[in-house]
């Protein structure tokens, strides 16, 4: 048995009465954001494109559409359709010239095994003992969302002691991840029941202690160095031989700071990844240079010159 969302909020007698209805929430939304506040709306089919129209009809600006790939969707028992395993998270700045929204990509990308955090999300659904029952046993709110989704967003683009507001607060989930990351919330809600039983999900919450709560600062300053530079500086030389930490592969270094491995010439990343077979790879952490029988990377190296750099410059 599936469960369909037939509450009354859910209800409209016209696309053009929830076109209007959805106007009048984001324009409330968007007045009260900050120059530099963003918005996460999410959605399925039913009504996803027809939000991102509006939008931008309002001014928003669009950064990125997410999907939000289910791990575990519900069936398509009657077989007329392919299952529904996704939906979209349009995210979006107040407006085209907002320049200093909050993204902590650096923190996303170091928990993500050092990779760009891709814009399809492979979440579970909320099911097991997060998922909150009325009396009956049944659950509460229909459509209640993972806390992992909204705690990844709220990672993503607030920091501790921002303000998030939730005009649908549901069953609290954005309170619930709110509270845990130390940010604080205001939840907009009209059923009673829903505001109950957030109330009390909420207050069960333990805020992470200071410890936990990580930043990955930017270094927008650091000065960009290529390999080049490094045979500029004469800290690596024309026919030196670079070597990988087992000494498995090998590469000449050439004037212009290209190097070579067997019949290929490029750069310290293309020719890393092609001895490995691999897409892609950071050549500054794969390739090593020796001195006196002790294998460095080079990325030792480019640290050295950077700080030189910098004190050259103060």
């Amino acid at each position: 048995m599936v469960e369909a969302v037939n509450n009354e909020w859910d209800k409209f007698k016209s696309l053009a009465d929830y076109d209007n209805f959805t106007k009048a929430w984001l324009a409330g939304a968007r007045r009260v954001m900050k120059k530099d506040a963003t918005l996460f709306v999410i959605g399925s089919y039913h009504n996803i494109f027809r939000i991102g129209a509006i939008l931008q009809d309002l001014g928003f600006w669009i950064l990125n559409d997410i999907i939000w790939h289910k791990a575990n969707p519900m069936p398509n028992f009657r077989g007329r359709r392919f299952t529904n395993a996704h939906e979209t998270i349009l995210w979006a700045a107040k407006s085209a010239t907002a320049k200093n929204y909050t993204f902590n990509y650096r923190l996303l990308k170091a928990g993500n095994e050092d990779c760009q955090v891709r814009s399809d999300w492979f979440l579970p659904l909320c099911t097991g003992a997060e998922r909150l029952k009325d009396l009956s046993g049944r659950k509460l709110h229909p459509t209640q969302k993972p806390e992992s989704l909204l705690f990844r967003i709220l990672l993503a683009a607030s920091s501790k002691g921002d303000v998030v507001l939730d005009p649908f607060f549901g069953s609290g989930t954005t309170g619930a991840a709110a509270k845990r990351l130390n940010r604080s919330f205001i939840g907009i809600e009209r059923e009673v029941s829903y505001i109950t039983a957030a109330r009390e999900r909420i207050d069960a919450v333990t805020p992470l202690p200071p410890g936990a709560l990580a930043s990955v600062p930017a270094n927008p300053s650091a000065p960009r160095i290529p390999f080049a530079s490094l045979l500029e500086a004469g800290l690596i030389a024309p026919g030196d031989t670079l070597f990988d930490a087992r000494k498995c592969h090998a590469a000449a270094v050439h004037a212009g700071g290209v190097i070579s491995a067997g019949p290929a010439t490029g750069s310290i990343h293309k020719i890393g990844a092609l001895v490995q077979n691999l897409p892609a790879c950071n050549g500054w952490t794969f390739w090593h240079y020796e001195r006196n029988g002790q294998l460095t990377p080079i990325d030792a190296l480019r640290i050295s010159l950077r700080e030189n750099l910098r004190q050259a410059a103060e």
